[in-house]
Protein backbone atom coordinates (compact mmCIF):
# COMPACT_ATOMS: atom_id res chain seq x y z
CA UNK A 1 0.00 0.00 0.00
CA UNK A 2 2.88 2.26 1.11
CA UNK A 3 4.46 1.53 -2.09
CA UNK A 4 1.60 2.11 -4.31
CA UNK A 5 0.81 5.32 -2.67
CA UNK A 6 3.97 6.96 -2.95
CA UNK A 7 4.11 5.96 -6.71
CA UNK A 8 0.18 7.67 -6.89
CA UNK A 9 1.72 10.46 -5.54
CA UNK A 10 4.63 10.86 -7.65
CA UNK A 11 2.73 10.42 -10.56
CA UNK A 12 0.25 13.63 -9.65
CA UNK A 13 2.97 15.69 -8.77
CA UNK A 14 4.58 15.08 -12.24
CA UNK A 15 1.43 15.12 -14.96
CA UNK A 16 -1.63 16.36 -12.93
CA UNK A 17 -2.15 19.95 -13.99
CA UNK A 18 -3.25 22.77 -11.92
CA UNK A 19 -7.14 23.01 -11.77
CA UNK A 20 -7.72 25.64 -13.60
CA UNK A 21 -5.98 23.86 -16.83
CA UNK A 22 -8.29 21.02 -15.73
CA UNK A 23 -11.10 22.42 -16.02
CA UNK A 24 -9.92 23.97 -19.69
CA UNK A 25 -8.76 20.35 -20.69
CA UNK A 26 -12.28 19.00 -19.46
CA UNK A 27 -14.03 21.26 -21.45
CA UNK A 28 -12.02 20.41 -24.75
CA UNK A 29 -12.91 16.82 -24.19
CA UNK A 30 -16.78 17.35 -23.78
CA UNK A 31 -16.58 19.34 -27.00
CA UNK A 32 -14.90 16.52 -28.96
CA UNK A 33 -17.16 14.05 -27.26
CA UNK A 34 -19.86 15.80 -28.24
CA UNK A 35 -18.83 15.89 -32.01
CA UNK A 36 -18.26 11.96 -31.83
CA UNK A 37 -20.91 10.93 -30.09
CA UNK A 38 -23.95 12.95 -30.57
CA UNK A 39 -22.70 14.34 -33.57
CA UNK A 40 -23.14 17.97 -32.71
CA UNK A 41 -21.47 20.76 -34.60
CA UNK A 42 -18.75 23.12 -32.77
CA UNK A 43 -20.61 25.71 -32.89
CA UNK A 44 -23.66 23.85 -31.61
CA UNK A 45 -21.34 22.97 -28.70
CA UNK A 46 -20.53 26.71 -28.22
CA UNK A 47 -23.86 27.15 -27.35
CA UNK A 48 -24.37 24.93 -25.09
CA UNK A 49 -21.77 25.88 -22.67
CA UNK A 50 -22.52 29.67 -23.18
CA UNK A 51 -26.23 28.37 -22.31
CA UNK A 52 -24.97 26.23 -18.91
CA UNK A 53 -21.47 28.69 -18.29
CA UNK A 54 -23.97 31.53 -15.72
CA UNK A 55 -26.18 28.55 -14.28
CA UNK A 56 -23.86 28.17 -11.57
CA UNK A 57 -23.25 31.93 -10.36
CA UNK A 58 -25.32 31.68 -7.91
CA UNK A 59 -23.82 28.16 -5.92
CA UNK A 60 -20.18 29.53 -6.97
CA UNK A 61 -21.21 32.94 -4.70
CA UNK A 62 -22.52 30.18 -2.00
CA UNK A 63 -19.20 28.73 -1.77
CA UNK A 64 -17.51 31.91 -1.52
CA UNK A 65 -19.54 32.78 0.94
CA UNK A 66 -19.36 29.18 3.06
CA UNK A 67 -15.42 29.57 2.79
CA UNK A 68 -15.41 33.47 3.66
CA UNK A 69 -17.59 33.64 6.81
CA UNK A 70 -16.33 29.98 7.74
CA UNK A 71 -12.32 31.05 7.42
CA UNK A 72 -13.80 34.72 9.54
CA UNK A 73 -15.24 32.83 12.43
CA UNK A 74 -12.44 30.60 12.33
CA UNK A 75 -9.59 33.84 12.69
CA UNK A 76 -11.99 35.11 15.38
CA UNK A 77 -10.19 35.23 19.18
CA UNK A 78 -12.46 32.57 21.14
CA UNK A 79 -12.52 30.11 17.83
CA UNK A 80 -8.48 30.27 17.58
CA UNK A 81 -8.64 29.22 21.56
CA UNK A 82 -10.89 26.49 21.02
CA UNK A 83 -8.85 25.26 17.60
CA UNK A 84 -5.41 25.20 19.83
CA UNK A 85 -6.69 23.31 23.08
CA UNK A 86 -8.16 20.83 20.20
CA UNK A 87 -4.53 20.30 18.84
CA UNK A 88 -2.92 19.88 22.00
CA UNK A 89 -4.60 16.46 21.73
CA UNK A 90 -2.06 15.37 18.98
CA UNK A 91 1.46 15.40 19.67
CA UNK A 92 2.29 13.14 16.94
CA UNK A 93 1.40 13.04 13.20
CA UNK A 94 -0.44 9.76 13.54
CA UNK A 95 -2.33 11.38 16.47
CA UNK A 96 -2.95 14.28 14.04
CA UNK A 97 -3.97 12.48 11.17
CA UNK A 98 -6.84 10.66 13.12
CA UNK A 99 -8.25 13.90 15.12
CA UNK A 100 -8.42 15.74 11.68
CA UNK A 101 -10.05 12.60 9.74
CA UNK A 102 -12.89 12.13 13.09
CA UNK A 103 -13.39 15.26 13.36
CA UNK A 104 -13.77 16.57 10.40
CA UNK A 105 -15.95 13.17 8.91
CA UNK A 106 -18.40 13.61 11.33
CA UNK A 107 -18.30 17.34 10.39
CA UNK A 108 -19.12 16.11 6.53
CA UNK A 109 -22.00 13.78 7.47
CA UNK A 110 -23.74 16.61 9.43
CA UNK A 111 -23.41 19.15 6.52
CA UNK A 112 -21.01 19.05 4.05
CA UNK A 113 -19.92 23.02 3.73
CA UNK A 114 -19.59 22.67 7.77
CA UNK A 115 -17.51 19.48 7.01
CA UNK A 116 -15.33 21.43 4.25
CA UNK A 117 -14.72 24.79 6.18
CA UNK A 118 -14.07 22.58 9.65
CA UNK A 119 -11.97 20.35 8.34
CA UNK A 120 -9.81 23.11 6.20
CA UNK A 121 -8.96 25.00 9.13
CA UNK A 122 -8.35 22.29 11.71
CA UNK A 123 -5.49 20.81 9.19
CA UNK A 124 -4.17 24.31 8.74
CA UNK A 125 -4.42 24.85 12.60
CA UNK A 126 -2.95 20.99 13.18
CA UNK A 127 -0.23 22.11 10.69
CA UNK A 128 1.05 24.90 12.05
CA UNK A 129 1.71 22.75 15.99
CA UNK A 130 2.69 19.44 14.66
CA UNK A 131 5.79 18.74 12.43
CA UNK A 132 3.38 16.52 9.52
CA UNK A 133 3.49 16.60 5.78
CA UNK A 134 0.81 19.14 5.21
CA UNK A 135 -0.09 17.70 1.84
CA UNK A 136 -0.71 14.09 4.07
CA UNK A 137 -2.69 15.85 6.97
CA UNK A 138 -5.23 18.41 4.01
CA UNK A 139 -5.47 15.33 2.01
CA UNK A 140 -6.99 12.90 5.36
CA UNK A 141 -9.62 16.16 5.79
CA UNK A 142 -10.49 15.80 2.83
CA UNK A 143 -11.48 12.07 2.44
CA UNK A 144 -14.33 12.10 4.54
CA UNK A 145 -16.01 14.60 2.07
CA UNK A 146 -17.41 11.57 0.08
CA UNK A 147 -19.58 10.59 2.95
CA UNK A 148 -23.56 11.32 2.25
CA UNK A 149 -25.35 12.20 5.73
CA UNK A 150 -28.44 13.73 6.52
CA UNK A 151 -27.99 16.84 4.53
CA UNK A 152 -27.70 14.98 1.61
CA UNK A 153 -29.80 16.70 -1.01
CA UNK A 154 -31.00 13.97 -3.39
CA UNK A 155 -32.49 11.30 -0.53
CA UNK A 156 -34.21 14.38 1.10
CA UNK A 157 -35.65 15.39 -2.17
CA UNK A 158 -37.32 12.19 -2.97
CA UNK A 159 -38.40 12.24 0.59
CA UNK A 160 -40.34 15.03 0.45
CA UNK A 161 -44.25 15.58 -0.65
CA UNK A 162 -44.44 17.52 -4.22
CA UNK A 163 -41.01 16.49 -5.48
CA UNK A 164 -40.47 16.66 -9.39
CA UNK A 165 -40.61 12.05 -9.99
CA UNK A 166 -43.14 11.85 -7.41
CA UNK A 167 -46.05 10.54 -9.64
CA UNK A 168 -42.96 8.50 -11.40
CA UNK A 169 -41.56 6.93 -8.56
CA UNK A 170 -43.79 8.18 -5.28
CA UNK A 171 -42.13 8.97 -1.97
CA UNK A 172 -39.46 7.03 -0.75
CA UNK A 173 -38.68 7.57 3.09
CA UNK A 174 -35.03 8.34 4.40
CA UNK A 175 -35.49 5.41 6.93
CA UNK A 176 -35.25 3.07 3.42
CA UNK A 177 -32.34 5.35 1.81
CA UNK A 178 -30.14 7.37 4.31
CA UNK A 179 -31.05 5.57 7.42
CA UNK A 180 -31.36 2.11 6.55
CA UNK A 181 -28.85 -0.21 8.25
CA UNK A 182 -26.82 -1.25 5.42
CA UNK A 183 -26.04 2.44 4.78
CA UNK A 184 -25.18 3.03 8.37
CA UNK A 185 -22.76 0.35 8.09
CA UNK A 186 -21.41 1.42 4.90
CA UNK A 187 -20.65 5.46 6.83
CA UNK A 188 -19.23 3.59 9.65
CA UNK A 189 -17.15 1.31 7.54
CA UNK A 190 -15.99 4.05 5.47
CA UNK A 191 -14.92 5.25 8.84
CA UNK A 192 -12.38 2.90 9.83
CA UNK A 193 -10.68 2.69 6.16
CA UNK A 194 -10.37 5.74 6.10
CA UNK A 195 -8.44 6.00 9.30
CA UNK A 196 -6.46 2.74 8.35
CA UNK A 197 -5.73 4.02 4.99
CA UNK A 198 -3.90 7.22 6.32
CA UNK A 199 -2.47 5.84 9.18
CA UNK A 200 -0.43 3.53 6.84
CA UNK A 201 1.28 6.84 5.16
CA UNK A 202 4.58 7.08 5.97
CA UNK A 203 6.15 10.79 6.65
CA UNK A 204 8.14 11.18 3.19
CA UNK A 205 11.84 12.19 3.98
CA UNK A 206 10.97 15.83 2.12
CA UNK A 207 8.31 17.01 4.58
CA UNK A 208 6.45 19.43 3.71
CA UNK A 209 4.99 21.77 6.31
CA UNK A 210 2.59 24.32 6.84
CA UNK A 211 4.46 27.75 5.21
CA UNK A 212 3.23 29.48 8.06
CA UNK A 213 4.55 33.10 8.97
CA UNK A 214 1.79 34.26 10.84
CA UNK A 215 0.36 36.88 8.52
CA UNK A 216 -3.09 34.95 9.31
CA UNK A 217 -2.98 36.20 13.13
CA UNK A 218 -4.70 39.00 14.03
CA UNK A 219 -4.13 41.66 16.88
CA UNK A 220 -6.80 41.52 19.25
CA UNK A 221 -5.23 43.23 22.25
CA UNK A 222 -6.77 46.36 23.20
CA UNK A 223 -7.19 49.92 20.75
CA UNK A 224 -6.09 53.03 22.02
CA UNK A 225 -8.66 55.00 20.63
CA UNK A 226 -6.66 58.41 21.65
CA UNK A 227 -7.72 61.03 19.31
CA UNK A 228 -9.85 58.71 17.01
CA UNK A 229 -12.55 60.41 15.06
CA UNK A 230 -15.84 59.77 15.63
CA UNK A 231 -16.04 57.33 12.06
CA UNK A 232 -12.85 55.56 13.89
CA UNK A 233 -14.36 54.72 16.98
CA UNK A 234 -17.33 53.07 15.68
CA UNK A 235 -14.83 51.28 13.00
CA UNK A 236 -13.52 49.65 16.38
CA UNK A 237 -16.53 49.84 18.28
CA UNK A 238 -18.30 46.14 19.73
CA UNK A 239 -21.94 47.03 19.38
CA UNK A 240 -22.11 47.71 15.55
CA UNK A 241 -21.56 44.16 14.61
CA UNK A 242 -23.03 42.67 17.54
CA UNK A 243 -26.66 43.63 16.79
CA UNK A 244 -26.28 42.86 13.59
CA UNK A 245 -24.89 39.57 14.61
CA UNK A 246 -27.78 39.37 17.07
CA UNK A 247 -30.31 40.03 14.52
CA UNK A 248 -28.88 36.97 12.02
CA UNK A 249 -28.70 35.14 15.59
CA UNK A 250 -32.43 35.90 16.29
CA UNK A 251 -33.70 34.76 12.79
CA UNK A 252 -31.80 31.27 13.21
CA UNK A 253 -33.56 30.74 16.41
CA UNK A 254 -37.18 31.25 14.57
CA UNK A 255 -35.72 29.05 11.47
CA UNK A 256 -34.53 26.29 14.17
CA UNK A 257 -37.95 26.34 15.84
CA UNK A 258 -40.56 26.37 12.62
CA UNK A 259 -37.91 24.02 10.55
CA UNK A 260 -36.01 21.78 13.29
CA UNK A 261 -32.26 21.37 12.46
CA UNK A 262 -32.60 20.67 8.30
CA UNK A 263 -30.04 22.86 7.21
CA UNK A 264 -29.38 23.66 3.67
CA UNK A 265 -26.10 26.02 2.58
CA UNK A 266 -27.78 29.36 2.79
CA UNK A 267 -28.52 28.22 7.02
CA UNK A 268 -24.88 27.37 7.12
CA UNK A 269 -23.45 30.69 5.66
CA UNK A 270 -26.09 32.55 7.92
CA UNK A 271 -24.75 30.53 10.66
CA UNK A 272 -20.88 31.08 9.98
CA UNK A 273 -21.78 34.80 9.65
CA UNK A 274 -23.96 35.08 12.74
CA UNK A 275 -20.95 33.30 14.86
CA UNK A 276 -18.23 35.52 13.28
CA UNK A 277 -20.05 38.37 14.02
CA UNK A 278 -20.70 37.86 17.73
CA UNK A 279 -17.08 36.87 18.11
CA UNK A 280 -14.99 39.35 16.40
CA UNK A 281 -14.50 42.23 18.67
CA UNK A 282 -14.92 44.93 16.00
CA UNK A 283 -15.87 45.88 12.33
CA UNK A 284 -12.40 46.34 12.23
CA UNK A 285 -11.14 43.29 12.99
CA UNK A 286 -14.16 41.20 11.15
CA UNK A 287 -13.13 43.28 7.70
CA UNK A 288 -9.58 42.25 8.24
CA UNK A 289 -10.35 38.59 8.82
CA UNK A 290 -12.72 39.22 5.71
CA UNK A 291 -9.70 40.33 3.40
CA UNK A 292 -7.47 37.09 4.00
CA UNK A 293 -10.33 34.75 3.31
CA UNK A 294 -11.12 36.39 0.28
CA UNK A 295 -7.58 35.29 -1.29
CA UNK A 296 -8.68 31.86 -0.51
CA UNK A 297 -12.01 31.72 -2.88
CA UNK A 298 -9.73 32.72 -6.19
CA UNK A 299 -10.10 29.09 -7.28
CA UNK A 300 -13.89 29.22 -6.71
CA UNK A 301 -14.54 32.56 -8.20
CA UNK A 302 -12.61 31.77 -11.21
CA UNK A 303 -13.85 27.98 -12.30
CA UNK A 304 -17.23 27.13 -11.01
CA UNK A 305 -18.37 29.02 -14.33
CA UNK A 306 -16.02 26.91 -16.35
CA UNK A 307 -17.58 23.59 -14.40
CA UNK A 308 -20.79 25.20 -15.36
CA UNK A 309 -19.97 25.30 -19.39
CA UNK A 310 -18.94 21.46 -19.09
CA UNK A 311 -22.53 20.58 -17.59
CA UNK A 312 -23.87 22.61 -20.10
CA UNK A 313 -22.86 20.85 -22.92
CA UNK A 314 -23.01 17.74 -21.28
CA UNK A 315 -26.81 17.73 -20.80
CA UNK A 316 -27.49 20.00 -24.22
CA UNK A 317 -25.49 17.48 -26.60
CA UNK A 318 -27.64 14.26 -24.88
CA UNK A 319 -24.49 13.06 -23.69
CA UNK A 320 -25.90 12.02 -20.13
CA UNK A 321 -29.09 10.50 -21.34
CA UNK A 322 -26.48 8.39 -24.47
CA UNK A 323 -23.92 7.35 -20.93
CA UNK A 324 -26.87 6.07 -18.77
CA UNK A 325 -28.88 4.28 -21.36
CA UNK A 326 -25.55 2.64 -21.91
CA UNK A 327 -25.14 1.55 -18.48
CA UNK A 328 -29.39 0.82 -18.64
CA UNK A 329 -28.61 -1.63 -21.16
CA UNK A 330 -26.12 -3.82 -19.84
CA UNK A 331 -27.94 -3.94 -16.03
CA UNK A 332 -29.74 -6.60 -14.38
CA UNK A 333 -32.54 -6.10 -11.51
CA UNK A 334 -29.26 -7.44 -8.95
CA UNK A 335 -26.42 -5.51 -10.88
CA UNK A 336 -28.27 -1.98 -11.33
CA UNK A 337 -27.26 0.02 -7.74
CA UNK A 338 -23.92 -0.89 -8.41
CA UNK A 339 -23.66 0.80 -12.11
CA UNK A 340 -25.96 3.25 -11.13
CA UNK A 341 -23.27 3.96 -8.47
CA UNK A 342 -20.50 3.88 -10.62
CA UNK A 343 -22.19 5.77 -13.59
CA UNK A 344 -23.26 8.77 -11.39
CA UNK A 345 -19.66 8.82 -10.44
CA UNK A 346 -18.49 9.29 -13.66
CA UNK A 347 -21.57 11.65 -14.77
CA UNK A 348 -20.07 13.76 -11.86
CA UNK A 349 -16.79 14.03 -12.87
CA UNK A 350 -17.89 16.20 -15.35
CA UNK A 351 -21.28 18.06 -13.95
CA UNK A 352 -19.82 18.38 -9.92
CA UNK A 353 -23.13 19.53 -8.53
CA UNK A 354 -25.56 16.54 -7.44
CA UNK A 355 -28.79 18.20 -7.42
CA UNK A 356 -28.18 19.50 -10.98
CA UNK A 357 -27.09 15.96 -12.26
CA UNK A 358 -29.77 14.35 -10.28
CA UNK A 359 -32.32 16.54 -12.07
CA UNK A 360 -30.89 15.93 -15.42
CA UNK A 361 -29.65 11.51 -14.93
CA UNK A 362 -32.29 10.48 -12.15
CA UNK A 363 -35.60 10.29 -14.11
CA UNK A 364 -33.79 8.41 -17.04
CA UNK A 365 -32.07 5.76 -14.11
CA UNK A 366 -35.26 5.52 -12.00
CA UNK A 367 -37.41 4.69 -14.48
CA UNK A 368 -35.01 2.06 -15.79
CA UNK A 369 -34.70 0.55 -11.94
CA UNK A 370 -38.92 0.42 -11.83
CA UNK A 371 -38.77 -1.38 -15.33
CA UNK A 372 -35.82 -3.94 -14.36
CA UNK A 373 -37.79 -4.22 -11.04
CA UNK A 374 -34.46 -3.17 -9.24
CA UNK A 375 -35.01 -2.19 -5.40
CA UNK A 376 -35.41 2.11 -5.93
CA UNK A 377 -34.31 2.78 -2.40
CA UNK A 378 -30.97 1.40 -3.52
CA UNK A 379 -31.08 2.88 -6.87
CA UNK A 380 -31.05 5.99 -5.16
CA UNK A 381 -28.26 5.49 -2.83
CA UNK A 382 -26.06 4.77 -5.17
CA UNK A 383 -26.72 7.65 -7.32
CA UNK A 384 -25.59 9.92 -4.21
CA UNK A 385 -22.58 8.06 -3.15
CA UNK A 386 -21.68 7.87 -6.79
CA UNK A 387 -22.04 11.53 -7.12
CA UNK A 388 -20.16 11.95 -3.77
CA UNK A 389 -17.61 9.39 -4.86
CA UNK A 390 -15.47 10.96 -7.38
CA UNK A 391 -15.50 14.12 -5.65
CA UNK A 392 -11.85 12.39 -4.24
CA UNK A 393 -10.75 13.59 -7.66
CA UNK A 394 -12.78 16.52 -8.85
CA UNK A 395 -11.04 19.54 -7.82
CA UNK A 396 -14.12 21.70 -8.42
CA UNK A 397 -15.09 20.66 -4.71
CA UNK A 398 -11.46 20.96 -3.46
CA UNK A 399 -11.13 24.51 -4.12
CA UNK A 400 -12.19 25.90 -0.69
CA UNK A 401 -10.00 23.48 1.34
CA UNK A 402 -6.98 23.99 -1.02
CA UNK A 403 -7.55 27.64 -0.89
CA UNK A 404 -7.42 27.72 3.03
CA UNK A 405 -4.82 25.46 2.94
CA UNK A 406 -2.35 27.19 0.34
CA UNK A 407 -1.76 24.16 -1.72
CA UNK A 408 -2.43 23.01 -4.94
CA UNK A 409 -4.52 20.10 -5.89
CA UNK A 410 -1.64 18.05 -7.37
CA UNK A 411 -0.38 18.07 -3.60
CA UNK A 412 -3.24 15.62 -2.37
CA UNK A 413 -4.65 14.00 -5.06
CA UNK A 414 -1.94 11.46 -5.36
CA UNK A 415 -3.11 10.19 -2.10
CA UNK A 416 -6.59 10.85 -2.61
CA UNK A 417 -6.53 8.69 -6.01
CA UNK A 418 -5.63 5.26 -4.08
CA UNK A 419 -8.13 6.62 -1.69
CA UNK A 420 -10.49 6.64 -4.33
CA UNK A 421 -10.08 2.76 -5.55
CA UNK A 422 -9.88 1.62 -1.73
CA UNK A 423 -13.88 3.37 -0.98
CA UNK A 424 -15.14 2.76 -4.69
CA UNK A 425 -14.57 -1.05 -4.02
CA UNK A 426 -15.96 -0.78 -0.46
CA UNK A 427 -18.81 1.12 -1.89
CA UNK A 428 -19.68 -1.35 -4.91
CA UNK A 429 -19.31 -4.30 -3.07
CA UNK A 430 -21.79 -3.16 -0.63
CA UNK A 431 -25.00 -2.88 -2.91
CA UNK A 432 -23.51 -6.05 -4.19
CA UNK A 433 -24.02 -7.88 -1.60
CA UNK A 434 -27.19 -5.58 -0.24
CA UNK A 435 -28.64 -6.54 -3.86
CA UNK A 436 -28.20 -10.44 -3.35
CA UNK A 437 -29.68 -10.15 0.01
CA UNK A 438 -32.61 -8.27 -0.48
Amino acid sequence: MEALTNFSVKIVQRYLPSAFVLAVLLTLVVVLMGMGITSQTPMEMASYWGNGYSKLFTFGMQMVLVLLTGYVLALSPIVQAMLTGLTKHASTPKQALVLVIVVSFVCYYLNWGFGMVVGAILAREMGRRVAIHFPLLVAAAYGGELVRGPSSSIPLVIATPGHFMEEAIGIVPVSQTLYASWNIFLTIALLVLLVSFFMLQKQPKDIIQLQDDGSDDLDYGPVDKTGMSPSDRLENSRWPILLLGLLAAAYLVGYVTDSGFSFNINIVILIFLALGLLLHKSPATYLKAAGKAVTAAQGIIVQFPLYAGIAGMMTGSGLVAEFSQAMITISTPETFPLLTFLAAGIVNFFIPSGGGQWAIQGPIMMEAAYALGADPAQTIMAFTWGDGWTNQIQPFWALPLLGVAGLSARDIMGYLLIWLGISGVAISGTFVLVSMFT
